[in-house]
């Protein structure tokens, strides 16, 4: 959004009033990420201010190569990353992940939609972190690769990789599941 964009600027130049509209805009959404990967509330909400005293920090940095959103989520998920890796290993809470979309009739939609949501879960759940990162990102928040490629701090091409892989894996999962209770 270039009201994103015109807010940052002005936040660069220390306008607080701007800060307070990002977060307006943006908190919920870096809260949610936050909250999927840690599975406690109050580490969670350290986080937020952290990642928020960066951005006010940092503003003057945002190049304008990704959606203010993803930026926030990256400089997010990067603060995540940082206190977990002092403290704890990271977790990601995917019970409270919606069901896939159905956006098309292909094998894996159809492996997807004959088995249910919790079996669906546990196979994401057994993805490899940086696969299921890249689920996350694209099926909970809804973020377009090149809006993930920036978060992670990867290529637009190894988001493309890693999501091939993830559904590949989670359909094999899934139909050996399947074949087990048959």
């Amino acid at each position: 959004m270039e009201a994103d964009r015109s807010l940052l600027v002005r936040v660069a130049d220390g306008d607080e009033c701007a800060l307070r509209r990002l977060y307006e805009r943006h908190a919920a959404d870096m809260l949610g990420l936050l909250r999927r990967l840690t599975s406690d509330t109050g580490t969670a909400e350290e986080i937020l201010q952290e990642a928020w005293l960066a951005v006010w920090r940092s503003a003057d940095g945002y190049r304008g190569e990704a959606s203010v959103r993803s930026w926030l989520l990256g400089i997010t998920r990067r603060k995540a990353h940082d206190r977990l890796r002092r403290t704890a290993p990271a977790t990601v809470d995917v019970d409270e992940m919606a069901e896939p979309a159905d956006v098309s009739a292909d094998v894996e939609v159809q492996v997807l939609s004959a088995v249910g949501h919790e079996a669906i879960m546990a196979a994401v759940r057994r993805l490899p972190e940086h696969s299921r990162e890249v689920v996350v990102l694209a099926l909970v928040d809804g973020l377009a690769y090149r809006d993930i490629a920036e978060v992670l701090a990867v290529p637009v091409g190894t988001v493309k990789s890693r999501m091939a892989h993830a559904r590949a894996r989670l359909v094999r999962s899934l139909l050996e599941e399947g074949g087990e209770g048959t």
